[in-house]
């Protein structure tokens, strides 16, 4: 039974999402900003909206402006429930 259950944690589809950072001022943290489009109820226009999350950023590697995919997982903080997974595209430096 409990091999089971552990077969189903293990196997479920993990939570990704890809943003843009916007801050790395914080040791071993970044800020992502993730943005989405959403449809009026009622006109139908598309309007952007936008989340700002923590992400736990192991090697500091990530920059800001850089495009990143983050996943969910355990509570880190109070804030940080999200891992950076890898840098996909690095900011164009001007």
């Amino acid at each position: 039974m409990a091999a089971d259950s552990e077969k189903t944690a293990a196997a479920a589809p993990k939570h990704t999402l890809v943003g843009r950072v916007v801050s790395n001022k914080m040791h071993k943290t970044v800020t992502v900003l993730i943005e989405r489009r959403v449809r009026h109820p009622v006109y139908g226009k598309y309007l952007v909206r936008s989340t700002r999350l923590h992400a736990h950023d192991e090697t500091d590697s990530a920059g800001e402006g850089d495009l990143v995919e983050i996943v969910e997982t355990r509570p880190l903080s109070r804030t940080k429930n999200w891992i950076v997974t890898r840098v996909i595209e690095s900011a164009r430096n001007v």
